[in-house]
């Protein structure tokens, strides 16, 4: 069974590709066959009408739908109008979770990149040898899925009765020092549980921003860190005036590719509270909407409530992207 998996992977691969050269070629010499200035004109959109068309069977399309959806009945079958919309904000578990999805932006992605930053400069004044293992150990977590990373930690903060084995790291160290076993992650007083969930993601995150904010970091011109040094400027000063300035468009791609995460984590909360003792998000309340509940018309109206919230962010994104390559 496993060899037969292993064919039909590379079965598709080889036809995927094949049948991507073959339709390329074929544009190509539909193209070919205009006249001269047509060609030129047309080549460019025909080559790009294959992107353009997975473009809109799987974004454009299901973005129409799940508006419409949004403005008919649970199943879908009638027009209700705002009435999904109304449901949702005068629903209070709904309302806590976009508290929770706030205190997620505000903290995780201002935390990242400074977590990232840190490691970064720490790092580097390490040998190349050191640094690379370094690097290499705290960049691990990025490798690991969010469901495995989040069942890892559900164990690290797993709670057994008072007496008993404690399997979970935590409680045996707090068991260890003479204290009692707590359920950390039905603590809801400040929000902690939801700062416990936080902090998986922030775990997971720091080595991909330590990666991109070290090489910023390195890019810097070595001139204007000795010309701050000969001005008797100390390391603190030439960090924040010299390198940060330099490094801060990588520094605000970073912020805000963390924070485009942080607005639809689902992943977390759904493996280690499934969104009870008031952790829900965003993304998990639509998920229980949808499958849970099977209210398409209100997880399509939280799903645009998250689109909406997420689409300035991402048009900011792009601007800021434009004007580092204008820059260049």
């Amino acid at each position: 069974m496993g060899a037969l998996n292993v064919l039909y992977a590379l079965l598709a691969v080889v036809v995927g590709v094949l049948g991507a050269l073959a339709l390329y070629w074929i544009l190509n010499k539909l193209v070919e066959m205009l006249p001269a200035k047509q060609e030129e004109a047309v080549k460019p959109f025909a080559f790009l009408l294959p992107a353009l068309a997975v473009i809109t069977v799987f974004l454009v399309y299901p973005a129409i739908m799940t508006i419409i959806n949004s403005l008919r009945s649970d199943d879908s079958t009638e027009w209700v109008g705002a009435k999904n919309f109304v449901r949702i904000f005068t629903n209070a578990p709904f309302l806590s979770a976009l508290v929770n999805n706030l205190l997620w932006i505000i903290i995780v992605p201002a935390t990242v990149v400074a977590l990232g930053l840190l490691v970064a400069v720490l790092a580097d004044r390490l040998s190349p040898t050191k640094e690379k293992v370094a690097k290499s150990v705290i960049f691990m977590p990025m490798a690991i899925s969010m469901v495995g990373a989040s069942t890892i930690w559900k164990f690290i903060y797993a709670y057994k009765p008072a007496g008993t084995d404690q399997i979970g790291l935590l409680n045996a160290i707090v068991v260890g020092f003479g204290g009692q076993p707590q359920t950390w992650l039905q603590y809801q007083t400040l929000k902690f549980n939801t700062l416990l969930l936080m902090i998986v993601y922030i775990w997971t995150q720091v080595g991909y921003s330590m990666v991109l904010l070290s090489a910023a970091i390195k890019g810097v011109p070595e001139e204007t860190v000795e010309a701050g040094r000969i001005d008797g400027a100390s390391e603190v000063a030439i960090f924040f005036r010299i390198i940060v300035p330099q490094a801060w468009p990588t520094v605000i791609t970073v912020f805000i590719t963390v924070l485009i995460g942080v607005m639809k984590v689902f992943d977390i909360v759904y493996v280690m509270t499934n969104g009870n003792y008031d952790t829900d998000v965003i993304g998990n309340a639509f998920f229980n909407a949808l499958y849970s509940e099977a209210d398409a018309g209100k997880a399509s109206a939280i799903v645009l409530v998250l689109m909406v919230a997420i689409l300035p962010i991402m048009v900011y994104q792009v601007r800021q992207f434009r004007a580092q390559e204008a820059n260049r």
